[in-house]
């Protein structure tokens, strides 16, 4: 067999709906999107139960994090042609950060971030994959965690992963956008990344890019309130953490509900960030994990003699979700009283059991964080003055202002 039939191709051309062909620029991205690790986020739902309102919205992590990749290359070459030096080793390290930032991800993304586990945000679960695949494929990896970990000498690098304006929101917005089909998520990506700098070793953005990242910061924040905070997707997450609080409880209560592996192992027990870090299988069960255990189980938990679990799974499968009312100001305790009275009756549930039925709780939305990792300009006299202050726009201002909105969630 000769050698050019042994070779094989990782230089490899993805056709992406939003950015045309995405083209893979190392060998070593086509070896970690091969990986079991990588291809379970294709069964995760990008937007968790979003498409309940957007039927369009089925896209999963592993677009989302491919497009991020994709940005992360223009952002190096950019970077690279205002004179700063970027090594091979780096590029391809940020570009497996960026890869990877979402792999900790469990399922349905962030509605059961913190119900699958127990205080351990999916950024730290990232983090372990990250470690566990560096012990496989060495150098590039480990340069990719201190990346991530932000511990690598060149914070800008990291800023690319993680800030206000790093590659992750700048792919979500324009990505969540067209599969939703609500315009106003859609930014202009390109002009943002050309007008990416480094300043002192941090990400910066040239002063001329300032009214493109105010309508990157409007689109965020129309985009929590039309998709990620949109009511109905409001009832339906926490109808969906219901269900797993109520058969997590059933479980360690001895009842023998259906489960894959995977999930029986979670349900069982409280895994906290400890046991990732002693016990290597935890982080194994977890990688086994994804939307189509829970939905699987669901279907099942509908038929359960348990009436709360089977109440809410069957809410679930079949879209009849609970009613949610949305008020600027908070509910009082009469009107919870009455709906948790007439609630009780009407389900014959316990005062015990009232907490699986109706949900109170607040929105915020908060679109620029003046408290992490600024957003910096970057004058043509050299100056750098922090976005909120450098801005002759009212609207800036008025971003970094959390927007509050209380919510009341009840069968109807």
């Amino acid at each position: 067999m000769s050698e050019n039939i042994l070779f094989h191709n990782k230089k490899k051309i993805i056709n992406d709906p939003v950015y045309g062909f995405i083209t893979l620029p190392h060998e070593i991205i086509f070896d970690i999107l091969e990986h079991p690790y990588l291809q379970r986020l294709r069964r995760i739902q990008q937007l968790g139960m979003s498409n309940l309102v957007y039927p369009g919205a089925n896209h999963t992590r592993f677009n989302h994090v491919l497009g991020a990749m994709h940005l992360m290359i223009q952002a190096v070459a950019s970077i690279r042609r205002k004179g700063h030096a970027i090594s091979p080793d780096e590029e391809r390290a940020v570009c497996l950060a960026i890869l990877l930032h979402d792999i900790g991800h469990g399922p349905f993304s962030h509605a059961l971030e913190y119900d699958i586990v127990c205080g351990v945000s999916h950024e730290k679960i990232s983090g372990f994959f990250i470690a566990e695949l560096s012990v496989e494929y060495g150098h590039d990896l480990e340069i990719a965690l201190q990346i991530f970990n932000n511990t690598y000498p060149r914070p800008f690098l990291h800023q690319l992963v993680s800030s206000q304006m790093d590659m992750d929101r700048l792919d979500y917005l324009n990505r969540d956008s067209f599969y939703s089909g609500v315009s106003e998520g859609v930014i202009g990506t390109e002009r943002l990344i050309e007008m990416l700098n480094v300043h002192d070793g941090h990400l910066v953005l040239e002063q001329k890019g300032i009214y493109s990242v105010e309508k990157f910061l409007v689109a965020r924040r129309l985009m929590y309130w039309q998709v990620y905070l949109h009511k109905t997707v409001v009832a339906a997450e926490h109808m969906l953490i219901h269900a797993l609080r109520r058969a997590k409880e059933l479980t360690k209560e001895g009842h023998d509900l259906f489960a894959s592996p995977a999930l029986k192992f979670f349900l069982s027990q409280d895994i906290r960030s400890e046991h990732f870090e002693q016990d290597p299988m935890v982080l194994t069960h977890f990688a086994r994990l994804d939307d189509y255990d829970i939905w699987g189980a669901m279907k099942v938990w509908q038929y359960e003699p348990d009436y709360i679990l089977a109440t809410i799974c069957s809410g679930l499968v079949n879209r009849q979700l609970f009613k949610i009312e949305i008020s600027k100001t908070p509910f009082t305790a009469q009107r919870i009283a009455k709906e948790q009275n007439r609630i009780k009756s009407e389900h014959n549930l316990s005062d015990k059991d009232l907490s699986y039925f109706i949900y109170a709780d607040v929105l915020t939305n908060k679109a620029y964080n003046e408290e992490f990792h600024n957003i910096n300009l970057l004058f043509k006299n050299g100056q750098i003055q922090e976005l909120s202050k450098a801005s002759d726009n009212l609207n800036i201002s008025a971003l970094a202002t959390p927007v509050e909105k209380y919510f009341l969630c009840y069968p109807r």
